[in-house]
């Protein structure tokens, strides 16, 4: 059973999920507890296959558990809502629409005025550097562009919580380490909730609060490392004593995991 306190965002208890196939049924999730809190950084890590995403997803609303629960604000999670954001490792963007439209797409459905999707849109894009490209498309932006589109439009709507699936995944290091500190800076300017999975250590100890590892299939929470490094961290970080330790740390229990998955 999850332990809550007054902060706590999003509850998720005996969360378990099994797909069902031809060959035979997979458990993706098995009797999973979280706590997160309001305004929390967490990343997830652990091997593939061992359910990261299919806890974003039924925490989005994406997917339905086979049983336990999902709750945001002491409300049981049924499906999509307003208040979550998703950012996944796919850019998603429209072709057609410049990189403003784009982030005012999600305004212009919640008929947002269009002085206000304008304005939001704007100082999104500025949050995220991109305030002389509002007019290009995303055939004209490199991908670590596309991908702090893909962030403004989703802090645009203004959600409470953050789900992001290995958004820079598909990155090189360079524009991954810069889009890591771009991401800290607008989640410290907003604080929103944070959910991040990534299959980099590294990463998961830069940006996080609190790293959660998950072990083989079938997924479950095998520790919880907190990250007690204070902000504002930068690359320079990765240089701290602590931060390496931490990372090591972390390291070696994932590492433990795939070899479980290697077997």
């Amino acid at each position: 059973m999850v332990t809550q306190s007054l902060n706590t965002k999003i509850a998720i208890s005996g969360l378990t999920k099994i797909y069902k196939g031809r060959s035979g049924n997979t458990i993706a999730l098995q009797n999973t507890d979280l706590s997160i809190q309001e305004n929390e950084f967490v990343c997830v890590v652990g091997p593939s296959g061992c359910g990261k995403t299919t806890l974003l997803n039924i925490i989005g609303g994406l997917e339905e558990a086979t049983s336990g629960s999902v709750q945001l604000d002491g409300v049981e999670v049924k499906g999509p809502g307003r208040e979550r954001g998703v950012v996944f490792q796919q850019y998603a963007l429209f072709p057609w629409k410049t990189v403003l439209e784009n982030i005012e797409f999600g305004l212009k459905l919640r008929r947002i005025s269009k002085k206000e999707r304008k304005e939001r849109a704007e100082h999104y894009l500025e949050l995220v550097g991109l305030k002389d490209f509002a007019h290009a498309y995303p055939k004209e932006l490199s991908g670590g562009m596309k991908q702090r589109v893909a962030i403004a439009r989703a802090y645009a709507v203004e959600p409470e919580v953050l789900l992001m699936d290995e958004p820079f995944g598909a990155l090189d290091a360079q524009t991954r380490a810069q889009l890591q500190e771009e991401l800290l800076k607008t989640w410290m300017k907003e604080k929103k909730t944070c959910f991040f999975i990534t299959h980099d250590v590294e990463e998961a100890v830069i940006l996080a609060q609190r790293v959660v590892i998950m072990s083989a299939r079938p997924g479950r929470i095998t520790e919880i490392i907190n990250v007690d490094i204070p902000y504002p961290r930068d690359q320079s970080t990765k240089l701290d004593e602590r931060f390496i330790r931490i990372k090591n740390d972390i390291w070696s229990k994932v590492y433990r995991e795939y070899l479980e998955v290697s077997k």
